[in-house]
């Protein structure tokens, strides 16, 4: 791995604190607009997400939770519900139950298996929401080699929300994401939007794998990268493995790479300072014209994993 400012890639527990695997804030130097809390629970563990002011979404990644949360101020103060995620066995399984909080709530987590809370500041309240696993828009993006499943339960169509803009990608073995690399750091008015954003990583052997891979599941790997643009400074070119963080404060990124006989999943959080709650790119010009070989190429037949699709192809190809 190379990298210009270690601030911006963190290896798994690199990042840990008061009980979670790993904490992205405003604690990191020059990171303002978005957050991620990751944490692995067992039966009696309980966390707490204590602050107001921050809006999330609770995404089970592997096993069931019970998230219960309230108000702190206001009518409603007293009144603590309980909502239960069902989860998945895996982020390889398909779409999962996730909870958007709004900043004026805290919440507990209980239950068993691997979690993450994606975040990001604010005092704009939007109501707190179950998004079922059923109601998540699932979307092939690509064609061939670029093939690759999107989860997106925090987009702006699909969730109402303050700044968040969250999604989950499932690239299948040998196969390309985040590609052609693009940006999202500099605001111009419908062209492209200024977003922080934040690469959670997960790998794993593909399905029917023989058992030596299986043995060696903490091995499984894919690679990504980050580089320069106009907007500053940024050198990632990393292998990524389980619970990996990438932070993208600025420049070109992709591609993310699953290597052969490896899947590799991302969680996607971003967030920014316009004010319009979007999500628009400019691709690298050296690169932006691999979209065009996408027209005669089919969707890797491997997807989708575990849902039907829905396309959206106004935002095919982004990410």
């Amino acid at each position: 791995m190379t990298t210009t400012d270690d601030r911006w890639f963190h290896r798994r527990g690199g990042l840990s604190r008061e009980g979670w695997e790993s904490v992205v804030d405003g604690a990191i130097d020059g990171w303002q607009h978005t957050g991620l809390r990751v944490a692995v629970l067992a039966d009696g563990d309980v966390l707490a997400l204590g602050e107001t002011g921050v809006e999330r979404i609770v995404v089970p990644l592997s096993g069931s939770f019970t998230v219960t949360h309230g108000a702190t101020s206001g009518t409603a103060a007293s009144e603590r519900r309980e909502t239960i995620l069902a989860g998945r066995p895996s982020v390889f399984s398909g779409p999962t139950d996730a909870l958007y909080l709004s900043a004026d709530e805290t919440a507990e987590l209980r239950g068993e298996g691997r979690v993450a809370v994606a975040e990001s500041p604010t005092t704009e309240l939007h109501p707190t929401r179950l998004i079922a696993a059923s109601e998540t828009p699932v979307e092939l993006r690509g064609a061939g080699a670029s093939s690759r499943q999107v989860h997106n339960f925090g987009t702006p169509a699909a969730l109402d929300a303050a700044r968040l803009i969250v999604c989950e990608v499932i690239t299948p073995a040998a196969n390309w994401s985040s590609y052609p690399p693009h940006k999202h750091d500099q605001l111009v008015p419908g062209h492209e939007s200024r977003l922080e954003e934040i690469y959670y990583f997960e790998t794993a052997p593909v399905a029917g794998a023989p058992s030596a891979a299986q043995d060696a599941a903490d091995a499984a790997f894919g690679l990504f990268s980050t580089y320069s643009s106009p907007a500053g400074q940024i050198d990632i070119n990393a292998m990524v493995q389980m619970g990996d963080i990438a932070l993208v404060p600025h420049g070109y990124h992709g591609p993310a790479v699953a290597a052969p006989g490896y899947d590799l999943y991302y969680l996607n959080v971003m967030a920014g300072p316009d004010p319009e709650r979007v999500w628009l790119i400019s691709d690298d010009p050296a690169h932006a014209w691999v979209r065009e070989t996408w027209n005669d190429q089919h969707v890797d037949p491997r997807l989708p994993y575990g849902s039907d699709p829905t396309q959206t192809p106004e935002e095919k190809g982004r990410h």
